[in-house]
């Protein structure tokens, strides 16, 4: 059985919307946070994320371990970043040397040392908004978003048919994959297999998962050898599908979508024009 994220309905400002009109202003937002390396630009974008979270109605404890997992990521890599330096170099071609550290101890020979810029430093803090604002509107997405509704949004999106119910069946497989592999771990461990006392190399680590990802793995393809049957005993793809529930455009949807629309377009013609490019504050620069 297919399972979906949990979804809660909520009085929230988000779920008010048509999640057509959402998606669109998702991607509207999307694009246009990609126009921007200028980190005062990328602030207008993490302000509206910021605002679309508080009035999401989701609570804390309802999204902690993704919202941990996101967070973890993103600081881990804007970290990662901020010690190499990698990615920026074609944003700026010259550093301006803010502090050089000097490591008391050496590897085979060789001293490490960390040269903190200014540009590494502007190019790390730009990358952690923009991927944070990024991320916050799209873990939105599945917490928020009706899962009797997939397949509909996608095909009021204009998407055929066959895409828009592949679509709902990937927001689904995530869930369901997780559910299989929930209680297929709760049932080996009922018949004595200990996945805390894994030990040796990586090999074979991975060859001690065998009663996790065998049994996981053959799920999964009996499922949609299922689906698939039930959907060809049922003649999917043979003419158009309908749906039992419509979704109709309110004012404040059609609102939305001209709010992400023209966002884009300004965004765009901004970058065109040269505007919102990798800057560093002059304070900074010796």
């Amino acid at each position: 059985m297919l399972v979906a994220w949990r979804y809660r309905k909520r009085d929230s400002l988000l779920q008010s919307f048509d999640p057509r009109a959402w998606i669109i202003f998702f991607l509207c937002f999307l694009g246009s946070t990609l126009c921007f390396w200028d980190f005062r630009y990328l602030l207008l974008f993490f302000g509206i994320a910021l605002l679309s979270v508080f009035t999401s109605g989701i609570r804390w404890n309802e999204m902690a371990r993704a919202w941990i997992f996101i967070m973890g990521f993103i600081l881990f890599f804007s970290l990662l970043t901020f010690l190499t330096g990698r990615g920026g170099m074609e944003l700026y071609g010259s550093e301006h040397s803010l502090a050089k550290l000097t490591a008391s101890f050496t590897i085979f020979g060789w001293r490490p040392v960390l040269n903190i810029s200014a540009e590494k430093t502007m190019y790390a803090l730009s990358m952690l908004i923009r991927v944070f604002s990024i991320a916050s509107m799209t873990i939105l997405i599945p917490y928020s978003l009706n899962p009797a509704h997939y397949g509909i949004t996608f095909r009021g999106l204009g998407l055929p048919d066959k895409i828009a119910y592949g679509m709902d069946l990937t927001m689904r497989f995530i869930p369901t994959f997780g559910r299989d592999f929930s209680l297929t771990m709760d049932a080996q461990k009922a018949r004595g297999y200990e996945i805390e006392k894994l030990d040796g190399g990586l090999f074979a680590q991975v060859k001690k998962l065998a009663p996790l990802i065998i049994p996981v793995t053959i799920h999964a393809i009996a499922g949609s050898e299922d689906i698939i049957d039930a959907m060809d005993l049922r003649a999917f793809g043979v003419g158009p599908r309908t749906w039992l529930e419509t979704l109709t455009y309110r004012k404040r949807d059609r609102v939305l979508i001209a709010v992400g629309v023209v966002l884009f377009l300004f965004s765009l013609a901004l970058s065109l024009l040269g505007y919102g490019k990798f800057w560093v504050p002059a304070f900074m620069i010796p």
